[in-house]
């Protein structure tokens, strides 16, 4: 059954089973960003924006997102990275780029809501997603870089 909803930006019919996770369909939907590690909200890898606001596709039906916007990291790259997703890479918080995905969609979310973060609110922000590679620094320094571009950018 599809599900109505606004998937980065477009207006789209997500193909979903009745028990299908918001994760699976959006993969099976070829958006092979959203990552599936643990299925139980654990690590992260899943995190898509929900009407803006960070979630574990992992943890919710496909049709709980019906009629409601879906962002996920390729929403967030459109014809080229984002900067967030390009200060990732600037930092070095990129290494087997497993959790970025997840990773840069918690912090956007972030951003999104207040745009000058401390460093604990950073930490607290990507608090629920798991790098196993990079140590974090690279990550937070990666945040807080975008945070201060974008609040230097001409609006």
């Amino acid at each position: 059954m599809p599900i109505p909803l606004i998937l980065n930006g477009r207006t789209t019919a997500l193909p979903a089973g009745p028990g299908d996770r918001l994760s699976t369909a959006l993969r099976a939907a070829g958006l092979t960003g959203v990552k599936e590690g643990c299925l139980e909200g654990e690590c992260g890898a899943c995190t898509v924006l929900l009407d803006g606001a960070p979630v574990c596709s992992c943890l919710m039906l496909a049709a709980q997102a019906e009629g409601r916007g879906v962002e996920t990291a390729e929403g967030l790259a459109g014809d080229g990275a984002s900067d967030l997703q390009a200060a990732f890479v600037h930092e070095g918080a990129v290494q087997c780029g497993y959790c970025t995905p997840g990773m840069v969609m918690a912090a956007e979310g972030l951003l999104r809501r207040n745009p000058d973060p401390s460093e604990a609110e950073i930490r607290q922000a990507i608090a629920g997603n798991i790098c196993r590679c990079t140590g974090y620094v690279a990550i937070i320094r990666a945040i807080a870089a975008t945070a201060a571009s974008r609040r230097a950018a001409p609006c």
